[in-house]
């Protein structure tokens, strides 16, 4: 996508904003669960990272170390917002032309880049 199409694009703000609209009905619709502790904590997230689902497995119900179990709960939510992260990169690369692979999707909520998570 060229310069040129931005403007054109910026021309028409309606069809601009339908576009946005569609992408987002999209985002909203991309679902994905991340899971750690061999599937013991399982958690699902939607394309605009709302927590949808979380499951701890029953056999965590009496589990005393609870620093470790909530490293479970971070583990899974961060599993599951890569996931996302590339399901949009590949969902939204080939519409967006030329800025696909320069998008910020680093800058997504819910990115725990650099937290250590």
């Amino acid at each position: 996508m060229d310069l040129s199409n931005i403007f054109d694009m910026l021309k028409n703000p309606q069809a601009l904003k339908a576009q946005a609209e569609e992408m987002q009905k999209k985002m909203n619709a991309i679902r994905a669960t991340g899971q750690a502790g061999g599937g013991m904590v399982k958690i699902t997230l939607s394309g605009n990272m709302e927590m949808l689902e979380c499951e701890i497995s029953p056999e965590l119900s009496e589990f005393k170390d609870i620093p470790l179990l909530q490293d479970l709960i971070r583990a899974a939510h961060h599993n599951a917002a890569e996931k996302i992260k590339e399901e949009i990169q590949n969902e939204f690369a080939g519409s967006l032309g030329g800025f696909g692979s320069g998008m910020p999707f680093g800058n997504l909520p819910g990115n725990f880049s650099g937290t250590g998570v």
